[in-house]
């Protein structure tokens, strides 16, 4: 082979390369794009860290959540008994500041941020929930409650109230009474507790890890 043929066969195996890697970014590119949009919004997914919904949801679990389940704007919002993630910024952790991450995933949307929490809708707007009925339940509008879902051993609640939840606000509790910081913590403090519905990210629907724990949420 002489030099120009040489020649001619590198700047080949150059082209070849380089379009290779060109194909590989773009291909990369475009899935993180798809991911992104998936995770913003149709389907995203959480990380379970504290034992407040056991044993609902146990710590190292993640679960999926829909973010097409709600649309407030149209009228469609969680109902009780759901159990939702949230943004707790402005009821929960009314005074803290979010970092750069969190900001990024607030941007995307995403479900992940320290300022994200899972729980229990009990309460709607319109809704009267109190603590408790002669036979230890909650009362919803004056009716006893059965919640079979609380953490084995656990009473609905230590603490007694009577709250009136305004239009377009939740009244939030874990499964797991004893342990869980809720709404019931923050009873008398601006906003008492009470999530807007516009800050709920979506409906958990399963649990997708660990595999062999694989269900549906309820």
């Amino acid at each position: 082979m002489n030099q120009i043929a040489r020649s001619e066969a590198a700047t080949d195996k150059r082209r070849a390369f380089y379009w290779v890697w060109r194909f590989v970014v773009l291909a990369v590119v475009c899935a993180l794009i798809s991911v992104i949009v998936i995770r913003a919004f149709f389907v995203d997914v959480f990380n379970i860290k504290s034992d407040s919904m056991q044993s609902t949801l146990n710590p190292g679990q993640v679960i999926s959540v829909d973010r097409r389940a709600y649309d407030s704007a149209a009228g469609v919002t969680p109902r009780r008994g759901d159990v939702i993630v949230f943004d707790g910024r402005g009821s929960f952790l009314p005074y803290s500041s979010s970092t750069s991450i969190d900001d990024l995933l607030g941007m995307l949307n995403f479900a992940g941020g320290s300022h994200t929490y899972v729980k229990r809708v009990i309460g709607v707007g319109g809704d009267t929930v109190e603590c408790c009925s002669s036979g230890g339940e909650l009362k919803i509008n004056g009716q006893p409650t059965s919640e079979q879902y609380i953490y084995a051993g656990d009473t609905p609640s230590d603490i007694e109230f009577s709250v009136e939840i305004p239009e377009n606000r939740l009244w939030v509790m874990g499964d797991h009474r004893s342990v869980s910081q809720d709404s019931r913590s923050l009873l008398g403090a601006s906003g008492g507790g009470m999530i807007n519905v516009d800050r709920v990210a979506g409906k958990a629907t399963n649990i997708i890890w660990p595999l062999d724990q694989r269900a549906v949420i309820k």
